[in-house]
Protein backbone atom coordinates (compact mmCIF):
# COMPACT_ATOMS: atom_id res chain seq x y z
CA UNK A 1 0.00 0.00 0.00
CA UNK A 2 3.02 2.06 0.78
CA UNK A 3 3.92 2.24 -3.12
CA UNK A 4 0.53 3.80 -3.88
CA UNK A 5 -0.29 5.88 -0.75
CA UNK A 6 1.59 7.72 1.09
CA UNK A 7 1.57 6.20 4.74
CA UNK A 8 3.50 6.90 7.99
CA UNK A 9 4.52 3.11 10.45
CA UNK A 10 3.31 4.76 14.11
CA UNK A 11 3.74 1.05 15.89
CA UNK A 12 2.16 -1.28 17.76
CA UNK A 13 -1.82 0.22 18.44
CA UNK A 14 -1.95 2.19 21.96
CA UNK A 15 -5.38 3.76 21.72
CA UNK A 16 -7.92 4.01 19.42
CA UNK A 17 -11.42 6.12 19.88
CA UNK A 18 -11.18 6.25 23.25
CA UNK A 19 -10.09 2.04 23.27
CA UNK A 20 -6.94 1.49 24.60
CA UNK A 21 -4.80 -1.39 23.76
CA UNK A 22 -1.98 -3.10 25.82
CA UNK A 23 -0.07 -6.29 25.49
CA UNK A 24 1.11 -8.26 28.04
CA UNK A 25 3.16 -11.05 26.41
CA UNK A 26 0.97 -13.24 23.81
CA UNK A 27 -2.23 -11.47 25.32
CA UNK A 28 -4.13 -8.44 23.71
CA UNK A 29 -5.73 -6.28 26.81
CA UNK A 30 -8.91 -3.45 25.72
CA UNK A 31 -9.95 -1.08 27.89
CA UNK A 32 -11.60 2.14 27.87
CA UNK A 33 -9.51 3.49 31.51
CA UNK A 34 -9.08 7.36 29.94
CA UNK A 35 -13.07 7.20 28.70
CA UNK A 36 -14.38 6.37 31.55
CA UNK A 37 -12.21 8.02 33.83
CA UNK A 38 -12.86 11.71 31.75
CA UNK A 39 -16.70 10.69 31.99
CA UNK A 40 -16.74 10.33 35.94
CA UNK A 41 -14.93 13.83 36.15
CA UNK A 42 -17.47 15.23 33.92
CA UNK A 43 -20.34 15.08 36.09
CA UNK A 44 -18.84 14.95 39.67
CA UNK A 45 -18.34 10.92 40.10
CA UNK A 46 -14.34 11.29 40.17
CA UNK A 47 -14.16 10.90 43.78
CA UNK A 48 -17.41 9.02 44.85
CA UNK A 49 -17.28 5.85 46.58
CA UNK A 50 -17.38 2.66 44.63
CA UNK A 51 -20.01 0.22 44.47
CA UNK A 52 -19.67 -3.80 43.78
CA UNK A 53 -23.02 -3.90 41.40
CA UNK A 54 -23.80 -1.77 38.75
CA UNK A 55 -27.67 -2.27 39.42
CA UNK A 56 -29.64 -3.58 42.19
CA UNK A 57 -31.01 -6.93 41.86
CA UNK A 58 -34.74 -6.39 42.72
CA UNK A 59 -35.29 -2.97 41.05
CA UNK A 60 -38.19 -2.74 39.37
CA UNK A 61 -38.01 0.43 37.07
CA UNK A 62 -41.14 1.93 35.55
CA UNK A 63 -41.93 4.91 33.18
CA UNK A 64 -44.84 4.96 35.97
CA UNK A 65 -43.25 5.98 39.46
CA UNK A 66 -40.83 8.88 39.92
CA UNK A 67 -40.78 12.27 38.99
CA UNK A 68 -39.46 14.49 35.67
CA UNK A 69 -36.04 15.12 35.87
CA UNK A 70 -35.51 19.14 35.32
CA UNK A 71 -32.35 18.46 33.09
CA UNK A 72 -33.20 15.32 30.98
CA UNK A 73 -30.29 15.95 28.46
CA UNK A 74 -27.65 15.08 30.99
CA UNK A 75 -29.56 12.22 31.20
CA UNK A 76 -29.51 11.42 27.72
CA UNK A 77 -25.80 12.56 27.57
CA UNK A 78 -24.65 9.82 30.33
CA UNK A 79 -26.50 6.89 28.68
CA UNK A 80 -24.96 7.82 25.61
CA UNK A 81 -21.60 7.70 27.05
CA UNK A 82 -22.83 4.58 28.48
CA UNK A 83 -23.68 2.91 25.59
CA UNK A 84 -20.05 3.45 23.92
CA UNK A 85 -18.25 1.85 27.39
CA UNK A 86 -20.27 -1.78 26.75
CA UNK A 87 -18.27 -2.26 23.53
CA UNK A 88 -15.21 -3.20 26.52
CA UNK A 89 -17.52 -3.58 29.22
CA UNK A 90 -19.88 -6.61 28.90
CA UNK A 91 -20.49 -6.27 32.69
CA UNK A 92 -22.59 -3.45 32.19
CA UNK A 93 -24.75 -4.55 29.08
CA UNK A 94 -28.14 -5.36 31.05
CA UNK A 95 -28.03 -2.11 33.28
CA UNK A 96 -26.94 0.13 30.10
CA UNK A 97 -29.95 -1.55 28.14
CA UNK A 98 -32.34 -0.99 31.03
CA UNK A 99 -31.64 2.69 31.41
CA UNK A 100 -31.49 3.34 27.70
CA UNK A 101 -35.15 2.01 27.65
CA UNK A 102 -36.28 5.73 29.58
CA UNK A 103 -34.64 8.00 27.55
CA UNK A 104 -37.50 9.61 26.25
CA UNK A 105 -39.17 10.17 29.60
CA UNK A 106 -36.59 10.04 32.11
CA UNK A 107 -37.24 10.11 35.40
CA UNK A 108 -35.85 10.79 38.85
CA UNK A 109 -35.79 7.05 39.92
CA UNK A 110 -34.18 6.15 36.59
CA UNK A 111 -30.64 8.47 37.12
CA UNK A 112 -30.06 6.88 40.54
CA UNK A 113 -30.12 3.42 38.80
CA UNK A 114 -27.27 5.52 36.57
CA UNK A 115 -25.54 7.00 38.88
CA UNK A 116 -24.82 3.34 40.64
CA UNK A 117 -23.85 2.55 37.42
CA UNK A 118 -20.74 5.12 37.33
CA UNK A 119 -20.20 4.59 41.13
CA UNK A 120 -20.22 0.51 39.97
CA UNK A 121 -17.55 2.17 37.12
CA UNK A 122 -15.24 4.18 39.72
CA UNK A 123 -14.00 0.83 41.53
CA UNK A 124 -14.09 -1.10 38.16
CA UNK A 125 -12.33 1.88 36.20
CA UNK A 126 -9.15 -0.97 34.93
CA UNK A 127 -11.83 -3.50 33.70
CA UNK A 128 -11.35 -4.51 30.21
CA UNK A 129 -11.57 -7.89 27.43
CA UNK A 130 -8.48 -9.80 27.34
CA UNK A 131 -7.91 -11.94 23.89
CA UNK A 132 -5.34 -15.15 24.58
CA UNK A 133 -4.05 -17.26 21.76
CA UNK A 134 -5.59 -20.63 21.23
CA UNK A 135 -5.03 -23.69 18.36
CA UNK A 136 -9.04 -24.18 18.69
CA UNK A 137 -10.91 -22.62 16.25
CA UNK A 138 -14.52 -22.85 17.67
CA UNK A 139 -17.61 -21.03 18.21
CA UNK A 140 -19.24 -21.19 21.78
CA UNK A 141 -22.12 -19.34 23.41
CA UNK A 142 -24.51 -19.09 25.98
CA UNK A 143 -27.86 -17.95 25.80
CA UNK A 144 -30.42 -17.14 28.72
CA UNK A 145 -33.59 -14.99 29.08
CA UNK A 146 -35.00 -13.03 31.69
CA UNK A 147 -38.69 -13.96 31.43
CA UNK A 148 -41.76 -11.21 31.76
CA UNK A 149 -39.00 -8.84 33.45
CA UNK A 150 -40.53 -5.14 32.71
CA UNK A 151 -43.05 -4.22 35.22
CA UNK A 152 -44.81 -2.00 31.95
CA UNK A 153 -45.40 -4.02 29.33
CA UNK A 154 -44.04 -7.58 30.61
CA UNK A 155 -41.59 -7.87 27.70
CA UNK A 156 -38.78 -10.35 28.30
CA UNK A 157 -34.96 -9.96 28.42
CA UNK A 158 -32.75 -11.82 25.77
CA UNK A 159 -29.25 -11.95 26.64
CA UNK A 160 -26.07 -14.20 24.91
CA UNK A 161 -22.45 -13.97 24.69
CA UNK A 162 -20.38 -16.08 22.05
CA UNK A 163 -16.63 -17.08 22.70
CA UNK A 164 -14.16 -17.95 19.72
CA UNK A 165 -10.69 -19.64 20.25
CA UNK A 166 -12.03 -18.92 23.94
CA UNK A 167 -12.48 -15.43 23.75
CA UNK A 168 -15.72 -13.58 24.34
CA UNK A 169 -16.10 -11.79 20.82
CA UNK A 170 -19.76 -10.86 20.93
CA UNK A 171 -22.56 -10.32 23.49
CA UNK A 172 -26.35 -8.95 23.81
CA UNK A 173 -28.48 -8.06 26.15
CA UNK A 174 -31.72 -6.53 24.77
CA UNK A 175 -35.68 -6.52 24.83
CA UNK A 176 -37.74 -9.08 23.39
CA UNK A 177 -40.28 -7.73 21.14
CA UNK A 178 -43.28 -9.67 21.29
CA UNK A 179 -44.66 -10.64 24.85
CA UNK A 180 -43.45 -14.55 25.77
CA UNK A 181 -46.20 -16.73 27.24
CA UNK A 182 -43.89 -18.92 28.77
CA UNK A 183 -40.34 -18.92 29.88
CA UNK A 184 -39.49 -21.84 27.07
CA UNK A 185 -40.45 -19.34 24.36
CA UNK A 186 -38.78 -16.76 26.24
CA UNK A 187 -35.69 -19.13 26.37
CA UNK A 188 -36.38 -19.96 22.49
CA UNK A 189 -36.39 -16.35 21.12
CA UNK A 190 -32.76 -15.85 22.81
CA UNK A 191 -31.55 -19.20 21.00
CA UNK A 192 -32.25 -17.42 17.76
CA UNK A 193 -30.94 -14.29 18.28
CA UNK A 194 -27.79 -16.15 19.24
CA UNK A 195 -27.65 -18.48 16.67
CA UNK A 196 -28.48 -15.76 14.23
CA UNK A 197 -25.49 -13.88 15.44
CA UNK A 198 -23.26 -17.27 15.29
CA UNK A 199 -24.87 -17.09 11.33
CA UNK A 200 -23.16 -13.86 10.82
CA UNK A 201 -19.92 -14.57 12.41
CA UNK A 202 -19.18 -17.81 11.05
CA UNK A 203 -19.64 -15.67 7.14
CA UNK A 204 -17.00 -13.23 8.58
CA UNK A 205 -15.13 -16.12 9.63
CA UNK A 206 -15.29 -16.98 6.11
CA UNK A 207 -14.47 -14.30 4.58
CA UNK A 208 -11.32 -14.28 6.29
CA UNK A 209 -10.89 -17.23 5.22
CA UNK A 210 -10.88 -18.70 8.86
CA UNK A 211 -12.10 -22.24 8.77
CA UNK A 212 -13.38 -23.44 12.58
CA UNK A 213 -13.62 -26.15 14.09
CA UNK A 214 -16.65 -28.44 14.38
CA UNK A 215 -19.94 -27.36 15.22
CA UNK A 216 -20.98 -23.95 16.37
CA UNK A 217 -22.51 -24.92 19.86
CA UNK A 218 -25.19 -23.31 21.89
CA UNK A 219 -25.55 -23.71 25.72
CA UNK A 220 -29.18 -22.88 26.91
CA UNK A 221 -30.25 -24.06 30.46
CA UNK A 222 -33.89 -24.81 29.68
CA UNK A 223 -34.47 -28.19 28.61
CA UNK A 224 -37.84 -27.51 26.54
CA UNK A 225 -36.11 -24.56 24.38
CA UNK A 226 -33.21 -26.97 24.19
CA UNK A 227 -35.42 -30.13 23.26
CA UNK A 228 -37.39 -28.11 20.69
CA UNK A 229 -34.23 -27.09 18.50
CA UNK A 230 -34.01 -30.70 17.39
CA UNK A 231 -37.76 -31.99 17.87
CA UNK A 232 -39.00 -32.30 14.11
CA UNK A 233 -42.64 -31.69 15.28
CA UNK A 234 -44.30 -28.20 15.80
CA UNK A 235 -45.89 -28.09 19.01
CA UNK A 236 -49.22 -26.16 19.44
CA UNK A 237 -47.55 -23.93 22.41
CA UNK A 238 -44.79 -22.90 19.63
CA UNK A 239 -46.88 -22.30 16.50
CA UNK A 240 -46.41 -18.40 17.18
CA UNK A 241 -43.01 -18.63 17.55
CA UNK A 242 -42.70 -20.95 13.97
CA UNK A 243 -40.28 -18.88 12.21
CA UNK A 244 -38.00 -18.63 15.03
CA UNK A 245 -38.28 -22.80 15.38
CA UNK A 246 -37.52 -23.42 11.62
CA UNK A 247 -34.38 -21.05 11.62
CA UNK A 248 -32.72 -23.03 14.73
CA UNK A 249 -33.94 -26.13 13.40
CA UNK A 250 -33.01 -25.38 10.27
CA UNK A 251 -29.16 -24.97 11.33
CA UNK A 252 -29.14 -28.41 13.45
CA UNK A 253 -30.20 -30.01 11.06
CA UNK A 254 -27.59 -28.90 8.47
CA UNK A 255 -25.38 -29.94 10.77
CA UNK A 256 -24.36 -26.02 11.57
CA UNK A 257 -25.30 -25.54 14.92
CA UNK A 258 -25.67 -28.07 18.03
CA UNK A 259 -27.97 -26.89 21.00
CA UNK A 260 -27.28 -28.74 24.50
CA UNK A 261 -28.85 -28.18 28.30
CA UNK A 262 -26.38 -26.49 30.50
CA UNK A 263 -27.17 -26.30 34.69
CA UNK A 264 -28.30 -23.40 35.49
CA UNK A 265 -25.37 -22.86 38.32
CA UNK A 266 -23.23 -23.32 35.24
CA UNK A 267 -24.29 -20.79 33.10
CA UNK A 268 -22.96 -18.18 31.37
CA UNK A 269 -24.68 -15.66 30.53
CA UNK A 270 -25.74 -12.08 30.11
CA UNK A 271 -29.32 -11.55 31.52
CA UNK A 272 -29.94 -13.33 34.68
CA UNK A 273 -29.57 -11.71 38.31
CA UNK A 274 -26.73 -9.95 40.01
CA UNK A 275 -24.94 -9.26 42.70
CA UNK A 276 -21.44 -8.67 41.62
CA UNK A 277 -18.38 -9.48 43.69
CA UNK A 278 -15.02 -8.06 41.93
CA UNK A 279 -15.21 -8.86 38.31
CA UNK A 280 -11.93 -11.09 36.90
CA UNK A 281 -12.31 -13.51 34.31
CA UNK A 282 -9.62 -15.98 33.84
CA UNK A 283 -10.42 -16.59 29.69
CA UNK A 284 -10.77 -20.56 30.39
CA UNK A 285 -12.41 -22.67 27.44
CA UNK A 286 -16.55 -21.63 27.31
CA UNK A 287 -17.35 -25.00 28.69
CA UNK A 288 -15.51 -24.00 31.70
CA UNK A 289 -16.94 -20.77 32.67
CA UNK A 290 -19.72 -20.54 35.25
CA UNK A 291 -23.68 -18.66 35.07
CA UNK A 292 -22.36 -15.79 36.39
CA UNK A 293 -20.20 -14.51 33.07
CA UNK A 294 -22.99 -14.73 31.01
CA UNK A 295 -25.74 -13.55 33.36
CA UNK A 296 -23.65 -10.10 33.78
CA UNK A 297 -24.52 -8.88 29.97
CA UNK A 298 -28.49 -9.74 30.70
CA UNK A 299 -28.90 -8.80 34.37
CA UNK A 300 -25.85 -7.87 36.38
CA UNK A 301 -26.25 -9.28 39.78
CA UNK A 302 -24.91 -12.54 39.41
CA UNK A 303 -21.95 -13.79 41.72
CA UNK A 304 -18.55 -15.45 40.50
CA UNK A 305 -16.73 -14.06 37.55
CA UNK A 306 -17.96 -11.67 34.73
CA UNK A 307 -16.77 -10.88 31.41
CA UNK A 308 -13.97 -8.26 32.24
CA UNK A 309 -10.60 -8.86 33.20
CA UNK A 310 -8.69 -6.56 35.14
Amino acid sequence: MNAQFSLKDLGPLSFFLGVEVSYRGCDVVLSQQKYIQDLLQKHGFGGVKSLPTPMVSNIKLSTKEGTPLEDAAQYRSIVGALQYIVITRPDVAFAVNRVCQFMQASLDVHFLAVKRILRYLQGTVDFGLRFTPSSRMALTGFVDANWGSDVDDRLSTSGFCIYFCGNLVSWSSKKQQVVARSTAEAEYRSVACAAAEMVWLRSLLGELHIVTHGKATLWCDNTSAVTVCANPVLHSKFKHVELDLFFVREMVAMGQLQVHKVPAVEQTTVAGDAAQEQISLSLKEPAELGKAEFQMILNPNCRGRACAWR
